[in-house]
């Protein structure tokens, strides 16, 4: 990678991301050609709905996706004992990975139920990192998991420790998967719908208690998730990905007051806000998500947009163009098209 493009505050960068899946009817395009970078200390938010690849992109960080799973392309982490280094580079089950995996780059997951064990206390699994990234010293090993899990709001943690996973709430599950996560002070943490199974009081508080914790580490986070609220608490920028790609990337003040991509504008348009009247109906978007097998030419949300430019969108595959103010945009009817052509909703076609 260019070293003019890496910027001295960035802590990861992805570039040109393909996943592909093998399946019985042909190959599934899962992710195509994905392009983003997290600085030092901020929330990245990737907001997309259900099956657009923002699973697959975060577990293609930590080399964690099936084996089904093939991912091509760069994603550049700066390491703290291999520098600048490509995480698609090494072997999954390497020890470099390892090194990384867990101590510098942790991911919390989406169900806590099914990232614990049953099998074994809450303590022992946390005590799994600690001894393999810190210290082989178990009573040193036990004394910085109860801190963190005293410092993640887990009451009572010497209690704590020795319960298993089925003896917690789902709110204080979570905050355990997290004190897990961050038990080796990582540079960069995944959340992947992290507050997605919990109830809306719940959800207020794991939020509030990721925003401290990443003061008191210092961390990057990246942020996956479908809620907008959430992602207007939570994040500095904001990418927006569809169908595998990214359509819309800014800062979350600028995604918010000046969407561009018509995707973006029905996201936003389809969220409840204060003062919408009873009768007034939310904005929906027409159609549904095409499956990424054996897709054609052109952008993936050309039978659904109503900004469309015929000959042009359903033929080239528009890339991310910077329209200044840090606002990345993929769409040949924000952008125009580079061809010189006119634009003709679907209403003139």
């Amino acid at each position: 990678m260019d070293n003019a493009v890496h910027s001295n505050d960035t802590i990861l960068t992805i570039k040109d991301l393909h996943i592909n899946i093998k399946i019985d009817e042909g190959t599934l395009t899962a992710v195509r050609g994905v392009d983003f970078e997290i600085k030092k200390g901020e929330t990245l938010g990737l907001v997309g709905e259900s099956g657009c690849g923002k699973s697959l992109t975060s577990k293609a960080i930590l080399g964690i996706n099936d084996k089904k799973c093939k991912a091509e392309g760069e994603i550049v982490f700066e390491s703290d004992n291999m520098g600048r280094v490509n995480l698609l580079a090494l072997p999954t089950r390497g020890k470099e990975i390892r090194s990384i995996r867990g101590k510098q780059i942790s991911m919390i997951f989406q169900e806590p139920m099914v990232a614990f064990s049953p099998m074994y206390t809450i303590g022992n699994q946390i005590n799994e990192a600690t001894l393999l990234h810190i210290t082989k010293d178990k009573k040193k090993a036990k004394e910085i998991s109860l801190g963190v899990m005293k410092k993640v709001g887990i009451a009572n943690a010497e209690k704590r420790y020795d319960q298993y996973p089925h003896e917690f709430s789902g709110g204080m599950l979570q905050r355990a998967l997290i004190a897990m996560a961050l038990v080796c002070n990582p540079k960069l943490l995944i959340a992947d719908e992290p507050t997605t199974a919990l109830d809306v009081t719940i959800q207020a508080q794991i939020l509030e208690l990721m925003k401290e914790l990443q003061k008191d580490f210092g961390m990057s986070i990246l942020f996956i998730t479908h809620d907008l609220g959430t992602v207007a608490k939570m994040c500095d920028r904001v990418a927006v990905m569809y169908l595998g790609r990214i359509v819309e990337s800014a800062p979350v003040s600028e995604i918010y007051n000046n969407p561009q991509h018509p995707y973006t504008k029905g996201l936003i348009g389809s969220v409840h806000k204060i003062g919408t009247k009873k009768q007034d109906r939310l904005f929906s978007i027409e159609g549904t998500v095409p499956l990424a097998l054996n897709l054609p030419a052109g952008c993936g949300f050309y039978d659904r947009c109503s900004e469309r430019i015929e000959g042009v969108c359903n033929v080239y595959d528009p890339s991310l163009v910077d329209v200044g103010s840090d606002h990345k945009i993929a769409c040949f009817a924000c952008t125009g098209c580079p061809h010189g052509c006119k634009k003709e909703g679907k209403g003139n076609e």
